[in-house]
């Protein structure tokens, strides 16, 4: 008796693709068989989660971590994100 195992190959040469039939009959018949064994149309959920900002720009700066918690402080009191006082010191600062 051998110790090797079996051997297992394919031969990749002899496998071909197909298009997938997407005809209005093909549809037909897989909408009907889908219906018989009891699936269901799902609808697209609506995503959850917090809403996606236009605020894609990042800062990165490094301050002295007393003022990061006085920004972050300030932030969670007016409920705003922590780039809208950055905005608004910005617009400040240049005068408008």
């Amino acid at each position: 008796m051998s110790d090797k195992p079996p051997t297992f190959s394919i031969d990749l040469a002899r496998l071909r693709t197909r298009r997938k039939d997407t005809t209005p009959e093909s549809l037909g018949r897989v909408d009907t068989s889908a219906e018989q064994l009891g699936f269901v149309e799902r609808e697209p959920r609506r995503k959850r989660g917090r809403q996606p900002s236009p605020r894609t720009g990042q800062v990165h700066a490094k301050v002295m971590p007393h003022i990061a918690d006085e920004i972050a402080e300030e932030a969670r009191r007016r409920g705003v994100q922590q780039g809208v006082l950055i905005e608004e010191a910005w617009a400040l600062y240049k005068g408008h």
